[in-house]
């Protein structure tokens, strides 16, 4: 029997690539909204903080172990910015929330802009049970530069305008397997992958 382990999002890209990531090891993730378990609130201003939040939440509902990812686009020009309110971006210019408004509202802000260097950052963090004291925690940066308008067409997010330079292409225009190997999920997710191998993945319960 699969193990399984409750993911804190409700994105379905999310859980596209990190499932299959995790299916080496024969986790079998469970979107939090398929048990009927609500969003947590993500009060923090760092990314760690906001994923430990969330996965005590998801373990707290489940009773299961639970995973959460927080993840977002720092931009040095923007100081950093947006970082852990990249998913509502847009939404302090006039947009609705969403991706496409969001490279829409970055691109604006940046069009006279020489500094375009930017890094995509993912923190995964997991618990056995909502109030493990030691959390696993994973981080990855894919580092890279903002392109001058969006282009490709796989992905989600700030893909499309992620430009990688030794890759000479935006996330959005990689093959999965391409970006899975560069990104900053999926930097984070293979060293959560050790973490588990090391830690706990005998205790989980099947």
């Amino acid at each position: 029997m699969l193990k399984k382990i409750v993911l804190a999002s409700n994105n379905r890209g999310k859980l596209a690539e990190l499932q299959a990531m995790f299916a080496p090891l024969g986790i079998e993730l469970i979107r939090q909204a398929d048990l009927g378990i609500p969003e947590a609130e993500e009060p923090h201003r760092t990314f760690v903080e906001n994923a430990l939040a969330k996965a005590r939440h998801a373990a707290r509902e489940s009773g299961l172990a639970a995973i959460a990812d927080d993840a977002g686009l720092c931009v040095d020009a923007l100081g950093g910015l947006p970082g852990v309110d990249t998913a509502f971006y847009a939404t302090q210019f006039g947009y609705e929330k969403g991706d496409a408004n969001n490279v829409t509202a970055l691109l604006e802000q940046l069009r006279n802009e020489r500094n375009r260097r930017a890094a995509l950052v993912s923190t995964l963090v997991a618990v056995r049970t909502p109030d493990d004291p030691e959390p696993l925690i994973a981080v990855g940066r894919a580092v890279g530069e903002i392109a001058r308008e969006p282009s490709g067409s796989n992905g989600f997010g700030f893909d499309p305008v992620m430009y990688i330079p030794e890759l000479r292409k935006t996330f959005a225009q990689l093959p999965v397997e391409v970006k899975n190997a560069n990104s900053h999920r999926g930097k984070a997710a293979r060293q959560m992958l050790a973490l588990i191998r090391e830690r706990w993945l005998d205790g989980l319960e099947a």
